[in-house]
Order: C-alpha cells, then sequence, then structure tokens
C-alpha cells in the first residue's frame, strides 16, 4: 500500500477545502513534480566533486549514505525522553527519524515535491543529537559553554561533514548542497532580518559556511520545510502513545483536549466496545491524518497565494511557504502545553533526566582532566588536559555514544568494582 493510501483511507478533508475529492485524482495530481519541487537535474553539486550515480539521483543517493552511516544506526539506541531500557515498545530516535520520513514523504508527494530530498532530510535531521535525549543535550552544553557551547544541529552538520570517515578522498559523507542546507535551515534563516534572535549562530556552521555558502539569510526548500513539520507531527503523536504507554497519564484525561478529545469521542462513538489500546491506536492515526491534511491543505494554499515558479523562488519569497493553519497550531499548542505538564515534567522523567545529565557530565569532565582514557582513537586528537581541541573531541565522542554506551562507559569508569 502505498504512504498516501495510508492517509486517504482516513476521513477526508471538508469538501470546501477543495482539494483530493477522490483517492484516484489525489495519486494522479502528485505523480505530477510542482514547478517549486526540488529538481535533481539542477542540483547544486557537492563541496567535493564526485561523478554522479547512473542509477540514483543525487538526492538518492544522499539519502542511502546517510542510512548506511555510522551516526545513523547508532540512533537504535538514543531516546528523546526515556532511555533506552524502559521498554522495548518506546520510541527511539531511529523509529522516530523512520516516522518522520514516511510523513514527510506523503506529503510531498501529495503537493508533488521531491521525495527524496525530503526523505534524506527526515532520515538526518537528529544525527547530532546526544545520548539521553534534552537531557543529555544541555549537559553538554553546560560543560561546552566556555568552549562555544554545544548544538545539536550544528553536530549534525559535523557529522555529515567531518565526523564519518567512510571515504578514501574526503571526511564526511559529501552531501548535496541542498540537503546540507535544509539540515542547516529546516526550521528557518540562521542570519538575516527573518532569522530569530535568541542565540548566535553556532560557529561549525559558520565554518562551513565560509567554504560551502548555504544561504543563511534565506529558508531553505519546501522540503526542507515539510521534513521540519514532519518532524512535529511525528513527535507530537509518538509522545502522547509513549505516555500513555508509560502510565504517565490516562486516555480520558485529553478527552477535553481539542482535535485529540473529538477524536477520541469519535473512535468510541463508532467503537464502543473496543479496547483501550486499541482506542489509543485509533485516536492516534486519526491525530496524524488529520495534521497531514492540514499541514498540505494550508500549504498549498500559500504555495498559490504566493505565486512562486521554481524551488529558489521558494528560498528568495522572506516567509516559510508550510504551514499549519491557525486552527491547527491552537491546537497543537494545546497538546504541547498538556504533554509539557504531565509527561516531559512528570517526577520520574525528572528523576530520568537527572541521572542523565550527571552521567554526561562526569563522563566530560573526567575525559577533558584525562584525555589519555579516551579510546585510543580519540585521545590521539587531543592536546593534552583541559586543551581547548580536547573539550572539542571529548563532546564529539560523548555526543555519539548511545544510552546504553554511555551507561556502561560511566559504569566502566566509575565504578572500581567493574571491568575496565
Amino acid at each position: 500500500m502505498s504512504f498516501i493510501r495510508i492517509y486517504l483511507e482516513l476521513s477526508p478533508p471538508q469538501s470546501n477545502a477543495g482539494i483530493f475529492v477522490s483517492r484516484a485524482e489525489a495519486e494522479s495530481e502528485a505523480c505530477v513534480p510542482a514547478p517549486y519541487a526540488s529538481d535533481p537535474a539542477l542540483c547544486r553539486g557537492r563541496l567535493h566533486a564526485e561523478a554522479e550515480a547512473t542509477n540514483r539521483s543525487p538526492f538518492q543517493r544522499d539519502r542511502d549514505r546517510i542510512i548506511h552511516s555510522n551516526a545513523f544506526r547508532r540512533l537504535k539506541y538514543k531516546t528523546q525522553v526515556f532511555v533506552y531500557h524502559e521498554g522495548d515498545y518506546y520510541r527511539t530516535r531511529l523509529t522516530h527519524s523512520i516516522e518522520v520520513a514516511q510523513i514527510a514523504r506523503t506529503i510531498c508527494r501529495m503537493l508533488g515535491l521531491n521525495e527524496d530530498l525530503a526523505e534524506a532530510l527526515a532520515l538526518a535531521h537528529d544525527l547530532g543529537h546526544t545520548p539521553f535525549g534534552h537531557a543529555g543535550e544541555d549537559a553538554l552544553q553546560a560543560c561546552l559553554d566556555r568552549a562555544g557551547g554545544f548544538d545539536h544541529n550544528a553536530q549534525t552538520l559535523r557529522i555529515l561533514t567531518r565526523l564519518e570517515r567512510r571515504y578514501a578522498d574526503f571526511d564526511g559523507l559529501n552531501l548535496t548542497w541542498e540537503t546540507l542546507e535544509g539540515v542547516v535551515k529546516h526550521n528557518g534563516p540562521l542570519t538575516g532580518p527573518n532569522a530569530p534572535q535568541q542565540k548566535p549562530v553556532p560557529e561549525e556552521i559558520l565554518a562551513y559556511d565560509a567554504q560551502h555558502p548555504l544561504g543563511l539569510d534565506r529558508f531553505a526548500s519546501a522540503e526542507a520545510q515539510i521534513a521540519s513539520l514532519a518532524d512535529d507531527i511525528a513527535y507530537n503523536n509518538h509522545d502522547f502513545d509513549d505516555g500513555l504507554r508509560a502510565g504517565l497519564f490516562e486516555l480520558d484525561d485529553v478527552a477535553e483536549l481539542p482535535l485529540i478529545g473529538d477524536l477520541l469521542q469519535e473512535v468510541r462513538t463508532k467503537y464502543p466496545e473496543l479496547d483501550s489500546q486499541r482506542s489509543i491506536y485509533e485516536t492516534i492515526r486519526r491525530m496524524i491524518g488529520a495534521m497531514v491534511y492540514d499541514l498540505t491543505d494550508h500549504t498549498r494554499e500559500r504555495l498559490e497565494a504566493s505565486g512562486v515558479q521554481s524551488a529558489d523562488a521558494i528560498r528568495e519569497l522572506g516567509r516559510p511557504v508550510v504551514a499549519f493553519s491557525d486552527g491547527m497550531v491552537r491546537d497543537l499548542n494545546a497538546l504541547r502545553a498538556f504533554l509539557k505538564e504531565r509527561m516531559y515534567r512528570h517526577y520520574l522523567v525528572n528523576r530520568m533526566a537527572s541521572k542523565a545529565r550527571r552521567i554526561v557530565t562526569e563522563l566530560y569532565d573526567q575525559f577533558v582532566a584525562e584525555p589519555s582514557i579516551l579510546p585510543t582513537e580519540w585521545s590521539a586528537q587531543t592536546d593534552g588536559p583541559d586543551g581547548e581541541r580536547t573539550r572539542r573531541v571529548v563532546a564529539d565522542y560523548i555526543a555519539g555514544m548511545t544510552d546504553r554506551y554511555a551507561l556502561r562507559e560511566h559504569e566502566r569508569i566509575f565504578d572500581r568494582h567493574s571491568q575496565i
């Protein structure tokens, strides 16, 4: 079954939306590339010149390189809210990235955009995250406060352009300009009048941009914007699912929330005898469908109103073209507020986050003080205790750890009874 059919099986949008009267029409329309889609034939190339493959487009090749990377495999044991041993059914960074890729491809197909580029961006977007989710990142940021700080987006770029060492001719994966642009700017411009002013651009991004300019003052492609909001769709829904599985809240607790409460009532009305677990699945699949349809419909309207006729016109537009409707934004904000209060701030989650921060901080401090106890290939890159290069090498080493490896490494270093 194609990705688009999965969502078209859900309740269709209201007739006044003017979109996708039938499944066949939707699929037929989606087969025609939009003029503003990223065209692989017009790809801006790679930092290091390579002959392109004859059997794959440049964006397909990017996707394949990401999938075969060491960093991608490590996502299997990296988590966002729960550490790996909390249960076999909770999402990891890997399963999350696959879900984001599936949603992004669906939306791109419905809008006639480039699915391969969106998939590559979705699969790469979490590569720079530390072990233990945001708690690990907060700890590493505090550790590196005097050394430029830590930013997971900049770390993703660092992995893709430097830390992956698989090829004889260059470090990194040597991805296309379009993929790297989307990785760096999927949340919007980093410089210029349209950039958020909360924090400076990470040095890693500025350094790469100096040798391979990514247009940091402009928006990214429509595919990159879609990958970003597909991430929102995926994590809001899977965090809700994981919170229910963990017993942090009950299904009845969301009955009064907009959107999700209405969908839950719809499921209970249609299937009054349905067990709780299937009710959750039925509600979540409707939530994903509603968000996908809303994003697709509203983006189609914005694209038509903008009059853009090329991928570069989207970059120069000065505002995002991919967006939810105002009503869906309100509903998503209500869901996020609920999850923040009932899940992200739950005392059990706080305990795990506290433990994670201590593990990351203690590992960092010990490795910086004694870089000789790092694995040989990492220790060889350092410049002595508390050296500037040492701090960066230690950060790279820790950021690349999985949850379980960080736990084991901490045990090996600090438990005197543990085998080295």
